[in-house]
């Protein structure tokens, strides 16, 4: 039997921070959902087997090109960017740092206010 596939998607509104902290906390590190969170509004997402598929493809080229050009990166992956006064909050399919990355070389506890997240 063939089914569709569809992405499933969620949006809740009128969601505090502290509520978007919480749902994060609960939802846990392990996960395929993302999750998208600006001035109120929650979006929970769980990408299709296709985004997958070109999330990795842009990956696997971004790394093979910074390898053959001799650029230095960290790949951050799916990190939940946390911005608390600005009210947002957003999970990538995958980052990586170049500019900065000498900066955030070895840590895993960024200071946004000293090093912004990937652009």
């Amino acid at each position: 039997m063939l089914t569709k596939q569809r992405a499933d998607r969620v949006l809740l509104s009128n969601i505090s921070w502290e509520q978007f902290e919480n749902i994060l906390r609960d939802l846990g590190e392990t996960r395929s959902s993302r999750v998208a969170y600006c001035d109120g509004t929650l979006e929970i997402m769980t990408p299709l087997s296709g985004h997958e598929f070109y999330k990795e493809a842009i990956s696997i080229s971004i790394k093979d090109f910074a390898d053959e050009l001799e650029i230095d990166y960290e790949s951050l992956g799916s990190t939940t960017w946390r911005k608390p006064a600005a009210k947002a909050g957003l999970e990538p399919d995958n980052c990586f740092y170049f500019q900065h990355e000498p900066l955030i070389r070895g840590q895993l506890d960024y200071d946004l206010s000293k090093v912004r997240p990937p652009i």
